[in-house]
């Protein structure tokens, strides 16, 4: 095809699909790096779509029993902005891909894997984490549940356990803590590395046996 054709179809002129599109996918890429790289990528006719998407944004929610009006970026994890926002630094960043379930926590009485998933979608949640689930906070009684790792040895190193603790609280609450079968399998999305697992089954029985309120 000539180029004079090629030109009069709009396939190289600054509107054709081809360069529209062009700058979209860089917009795209841009949205994922920082907002000072972000602007110097982009065609000028993006910086305003580029600015909005990583601009803060506000979020409100209630963690660990306190109302929190909080101003994030939009693409910000529950994890991240708990561990570097918020300093909750209990529940831990494993895999960050929700392979492991050290990053477990509750939202409005649901076990999530905090790691994926974006803090927006807890506005006007409840999010309960590992520092908020003795009662009195860190520094309150222990949890029934923390209580009986302890007194079964259920962890080793001591990493995955927040996460396991929060993950066995919730499986207890979904009724999937009568045998130990049940528990190793509904506990199966949290890994482990030390092979606690036998231990951590038993301070579940425990406190299913023992009708502690969870």
């Amino acid at each position: 095809m000539a180029d004079n054709e090629r030109k009069g179809n709009g396939f190289d002129n600054d509107n054709s699909p081809r360069r529209i599109f062009l700058k979209k996918s860089s917009a795209l890429a841009a949205w994922a790096l920082t907002p000072t790289v972000a602007m110097t990528v982009v065609d000028n006719g993006l910086h305003e779509k580029v600015a909005l998407a990583v601009e803060q944004m506000p979020l409100w929610l209630t963690i660990n029993g306190k109302a929190q009006q909080l101003s994030i970026e939009p693409r910000v994890t529950l994890l991240d902005l708990l561990r570097e926002q918020l300093h909750l630094t209990g529940t831990k960043k494993g895999c960050d891909h929700g392979q492991c379930g050290a990053c477990t926590v509750h939202v409005d009485g649901q076990r999530v894997n905090s790691c994926l998933t974006l803090a927006m979608t807890t506005e006007g949640c409840t999010v309960t984490t590992i520092e908020g689930l003795a009662d009195g906070g860190p520094t309150g009684t222990l949890h029934p549940m923390q209580e009986a790792f302890i007194k079964q040895d259920g962890f080793q190193c001591g990493y995955c356990t927040p996460g396991q603790i929060m993950s066995a609280v919730a499986c207890i609450r979904e009724g999937h803590a009568n045998t130990p079968e049940e528990v190793r399998e509904y506990m199966s999305g949290n890994i482990c590395r030390c092979g606690a697992y036998a231990n951590i089954v038993d301070a579940i029985m425990d406190v299913k046996k023992g009708g502690a309120k969870v």
